[in-house]
C-alpha cells in the first residue's frame, strides 16, 4: 500500500511538472511574443511621436533650442502681422532645433505628396509593388492645377516610377491620385501616417484639394524627413532613389533661394491660395545637414508669405554656415 502511494504520488508531480514546463517553455513564448509584437506593430499605430524628452522618434533627438536664431525669425514674422506661419528646424549634427507654430495644423498643399512618395517605396521593398509596374490613368484621377498628366487621355499608362517622379518634379496632381488609390486610398494612408507619429498628417480629399483639407505641420514633415534620412522608413537604397527624386523638384522660388549655389536640397513645396509651404534636407558645402519645414497661412495667394520663407531660409542658411565656420576655429 505505502509503495502504492508513492508512485501515485510520483505520477501525479510527473504530470504536475510536465504541465509546468510545458507552459513555462521560454523559446516557445519568446516566438508567440515576438510574433504578436510583430502583429501589434502593423495593426496598432504608434500614436506617441513625441518622446518624453521632448525628442521626437524614431529618427530625431532634439537638444537645445536655436534661441538666438529664434529670436531672429520671431523679429522678421512680427513684419508681417496678416501671415500665420510655422517653422521646425534640425540641425542633423548637433540636434539644435528650432520651433516656431511647429506643431500647427496647417493645410497641408502639396507636401502632402511626401508622405504618400515615402509610403510608395515602403512598397517597392515590401515587394507589393515594382517601380516598372504599368498604372492606368482613370477619369476621375484627373486633376487640375500643377502637372501634365491632367491633359493625357483616360486609359494613358504610366510606369510607377514615372508616376511617382511627376508627383514630386512637377507637382502633378493627376500623380498623386493614381498613388494615392494604388497604395490602398486615403483611409489605409492616414492610418500609415499615424504609425509612423505623424499627429497632423491627414488625406481628407483628392488632389488638387484647393480647400486646404488635407493638413499636416512643420513638425511632421521634419519628423518624416529625419526618419527617413536616418534609414527608418525605407531601405537605404530607396531612401537614396526618394532623396534622388525630391532633390529634381521644379520649383525653386522657396527655400532653395536661401541657400548658396554650392548646397543641395531634397525638398518638396506646396502652394494654394490660403497656403504656401516648402520642406526638405539640406546639405550644406561643408558637410553639415539639416531639415527644415515651414509653410505659412496667407491671404488668399499673398506674395508676402512665399518672400518670409526665403527670408526665413535665408536667416537659417547663414546661421548655421557661421556656426559652422566657429566650430572649426582654433
Amino acid at each position: 500500500m505505502y509503495g502504492a502511494r508513492l508512485l501515485i504520488l510520483g505520477v501525479g508531480l510527473g504530470v504536475l511538472a510536465g504541465t509546468f514546463f510545458s507552459v513555462w517553455n521560454p523559446a516557445k513564448n519568446f516566438t508567440a511574443d515576438a510574433s504578436r509584437m510583430d502583429s501589434e506593430s502593423v495593426e496598432q499605430p504608434d500614436t506617441a511621436a513625441i518622446a518624453p524628452t521632448g525628442g521626437l522618434r524614431p529618427g530625431l533627438h532634439l537638444s537645445s533650442e536655436m534661441s538666438a536664431l529664434k529670436s531672429q525669425i520671431e523679429t522678421l514674422v512680427a513684419e508681417q502681422s496678416d501671415l500665420t506661419p510655422g517653422v521646425f528646424v534640425v540641425d542633423l549634427d548637433s540636434s539644435a532645433y528650432l520651433d516656431i507654430n511647429g506643431t500647427m495644423r496647417f493645410s497641408a498643399a502639396s507636401t502632402i505628396k511626401t508622405p504618400i512618395l515615402i509610403a510608395f517605396f515602403q512598397d517597392i521593398d515590401a515587394g507589393k509593388i515594382s517601380l516598372d509596374e504599368t498604372l492606368t490613368m482613370k477619369a476621375e484621377h484627373v486633376a487640375s492645377g500643377s502637372g501634365d498628366m491632367q491633359y493625357s487621355e483616360p486609359g494613358t499608362q504610366y510606369s510607377a516610377l514615372e508616376t511617382a517622379i511627376k508627383m514630386i518634379a512637377i507637382s502633378d496632381n493627376t500623380a498623386t491620385n493614381m498613388l494615392i488609390e494604388r497604395l490602398g486610398g486615403a483611409a489605409a494612408l492616414n492610418r500609415r501616417f499615424l504609425s509612423w507619429g505623424l499627429t497632423a498628417t491627414q488625406i481628407s480629399n483628392p488632389l488638387p484639394d484647393l480647400e486646404g483639407t488635407n493638413t499636416t505641420s512643420p513638425r511632421d514633415l521634419v519628423q518624416l524627413m529625419a526618419m527617413v534620412e536616418k534609414g527608418k522608413l525605407v531601405s537605404l537604397r530607396s531612401r537614396d532613389r526618394l532623396l534622388g527624386i525630391m532633390e529634381s523638384t521644379v520649383n525653386d522660388a522657396l527655400l532653395p533661394q536661401g541657400l548658396d549655389a554650392e548646397a543641395t536640397i531634397a525638398h518638396k513645396t506646396g502652394d494654394i491660395g490660403s497656403t504656401i509651404a516648402d520642406a526638405g534636407l539640406v546639405d550644406m558645402p561643408n558637410g553639415k545637414r539639416y531639415l527644415i519645414a515651414m509653410l505659412v497661412q496667407r491671404p488668399h495667394n499673398d506674395p508676402n508669405a512665399e518672400e518670409l520663407i526665403r527670408q526665413v531660409s535665408g536667416k537659417v542658411y547663414q546661421s548655421l554656415s557661421a556656426e559652422a565656420v566657429s566650430s572649426q576655429l582654433p
